[in-house]
């Protein structure tokens, strides 16, 4: 028997069956293809589903646009889809503390075309706004795609921006949205800002930032110190003050502001938020701009020495904070030196979430982003919406029409 030739022979099948080098078998090609990115073209990608996000998806579907999900959208002439990280509706007022209610909060406007039901000021606004949400995505059949995340977004080199994305449950399951415009709706509740302050994490307490808290009953083991100038702060101090001995500390005195919030003052709060943001800096808050209303409930607390904010502390130290020594600067009040705590809240705001965005390089020398309108200055293709002067339920709903009109013009001047 020629058994060099049976070798041979052997060889020869084995090479046959083989894939050649540098190619794949099919199975090979048949996993590779299911573990690649999901590739969808749409003319419009909105990130974000809260207020602002939903005002736009709205406006898209009065322009015409078809959302992706709806029946028949493969044909559609336009199409665009919302995109939202959180697992069901309601934006970042589903995370808020259970004791909020819709009396306390700020006012909810309505979205357009679809007002919020009358509401007790006793119900809880992340009940209330939640369900008002879900029924308005509904209502105007947004097909809104949760839980998604939207990891980055690239230019691809053709004109079109690419929203990579995966599923927050399943994280192999990911999606390139490949788009001709951006309406950025991301918000800020992903990126509460904890400021750094001398032996912070020295402390033997609790250290929560507002998005941690829940209820006031969770902190009544000791006395709190809440640090913030904002509402947030106010209304924690509220409810805690009944269970257990606060401090308030902010970084600049309250801005009490006794008038009326017309919608000239508000108009003119928000235009000082829009001129930092067309210089290129770093937005400021709305609230910061707009200040505090001195309602009778926070005359109430003003008055019980619940709401009278001290300076800043100097330092942390283990079982709680020191102020620096003598007479409090004008428009805080003095205490003593320092200040024993259970609990340390820093209810410091947020920043914008923008971190998604960095691939395209639109924030300036200032630490912003040039912006004219809703549309950044340097890509007219991006609209952000729900950030600086749109910060608000009302600004919102404006800021996504203004974002819909820019981004057909885009469209349009890319036929």
């Amino acid at each position: 028997m020629d058994v060099s030739g049976q070798a041979a022979e052997a060889d020869g099948d084995a090479a046959l069956a083989a894939p050649a080098p540098g190619r794949r078998s099919r199975r090979e090609r048949r996993e590779a293809a299911a573990s690649e990115p999901l590739v969808v073209d749409v003319d419009v990608v909105v990130v974000g589903a809260g207020q602002a996000g939903l005002s736009a998806g709205y406006h898209l579907r009065r322009a015409g646009l078809v959302a992706v999900g709806t029946s028949g959208w493969e044909r559609a002439a336009r199409t665009f889809v919302v995109l939202d990280e959180n697992p069901r509706p309601g934006g970042a007022w589903q995370h808020r503390w259970p004791a909020l209610t819709m009396g306390a909060a700020h006012r909810v406007h309505d979205l357009p075309g679809m007002a919020l039901r009358p509401t007790g000021d006793g119900e809880p606004a992340a009940l209330v706004v939640p369900e008002y949400f879900g029924q308005y995505e509904e209502a105007f059949e947004l097909q809104v795609q949760r839980p998604v995340r939207a990891d980055r977004v690239t230019d691809d080199g053709t004109g079109r921006l690419v929203v990579s994305t995966h599923h927050v449950d399943h994280p192999e399951a990911a999606v390139l949205w490949r788009a001709r415009g951006l309406v950025n709706a991301s918000g800020t509740w992903t990126k509460p800002f904890w400021p750094a302050y001398p032996g912070q994490w020295t402390f033997r307490g609790r250290q929560l930032h507002t998005r941690d808290f829940r209820t006031p009953g969770e902190l009544a083991d000791g006395p709190v110190v809440v640090v913030g100038g904002g509402t947030s702060a106010v209304q924690i101090l509220l409810l805690l003050a009944p269970l257990t001995a606060t401090t308030w500390v902010t970084r600049r005195p309250p801005q009490w502001v006794d008038a009326e919030f017309t919608p000239e003052y508000g108009r003119d709060s928000v235009a000082r938020v829009a001129e930092r943001t067309a210089a290129g800096l770093p937005p400021g808050s709305v609230v910061s701009a707009t200040g505090l209303p001195l309602t009778p409930v926070y005359r109430e607390g003003i008055a019980a020495g619940v709401l009278r904010a001290r300076p800043m502390f100097e330092r942390v130290v283990p079982e709680g904070v020191v102020f620096p020594a003598g007479p409090a600067p004008v428009g805080w009040v003095d205490g003593p030196t320092t200040v024993e705590a259970r609990t340390i809240l820093w209810a410091t705001g947020f920043r914008a979430a923008l971190d998604h965005l960095a691939p395209l390089g639109l924030r300036g020398p200032g630490g912003g982003i040039v912006m004219d309108g809703t549309q950044v200055a340097a890509d007219h293709r991006v609209q952000l919406v729900g950030y600086g002067p749109s910060a608000s339920t009302i600004g919102a709903n404006r800021a996504g029409r203004e974002a819909v009109q820019n981004l057909l013009r885009v469209l349009d001047a890319g036929r």
